[in-house]
């Protein structure tokens, strides 16, 4: 087994997690301004990635200048993994790549905790998502455990690049956010993403 096959029933069943919704989590979150370059980078590419229509375009030319953009903000004191393998636990099925992983460690040798954030990918069905997100984010919970680090909370997100969802996981406590939001209002993508490294 391995993230992908994650269902949400399967993740809610396999680790006893709760999973909820929690309306305007991030609503209290505020704007942040982005540089001229990532609004010119998005104003170019959104087009081409939605007439490529495959996550693959979506994930390159929609997704990673965001992040990278995250990561300059911070001066590259965080790390920034795409595609990279995360085998956390194979007994559990907490094995595979996952499109995005962030971390508060500067090290982009190695993934070491606190992983902050993963950042799943998908074409154009997020709820298909999820289960794997969860799971992802469940193994980043347990990575940052065994090297002794106390920030229990991770976050994650499910995206088509366009839409993105955002998750909470706080001990065996799963908040879903019910609303999307959208790359019209970039600046409050940011501020969320932002205020996961932050917190």
């Amino acid at each position: 087994m391995s993230y992908s096959q994650f269902t949400l029933e399967k993740v809610e069943q396999t680790f006893g997690l709760n999973i909820l919704e929690n309306l305007d989590m991030f609503a209290a979150v505020p704007e942040v301004p982005v540089s001229d370059f990532l609004q010119q980078c998005l104003a170019y590419n959104i087009p081409l990635a939605l007439e490529i229509a495959t996550e693959k375009a979506r994930s390159e030319m929609i997704i990673t200048p965001i992040l990278i953009e995250l990561r300059q903000q911070f001066e590259s004191q965080i790390s920034l993994f795409s595609g990279k393998e995360f085998n956390v636990d194979t007994q559990q099925g907490l094995m595979g790549y996952c499109d995005f992983i962030i971390s508060k460690s500067p090290s982009q040798l190695l993934i070491k905790s606190p992983v902050a954030i993963i950042v799943e990918a998908k074409n154009d069905n997020i709820q298909s998502g999820l289960g794997q997100c969860i799971a992802e984010m469940v193994a980043a919970q347990i990575l940052n455990q065994r090297q002794d680090n106390h920030h229990e909370t991770i976050y994650g997100s499910v995206t088509t690049g366009t839409n993105w969802k955002f998750l909470k996981l706080s001990g065996v406590v799963v908040e879903v956010e019910p609303n999307e939001y959208f790359l019209n209002d970039i600046g409050k993508l940011m501020g969320i993403l932002r205020s996961f490294i932050e917190l």
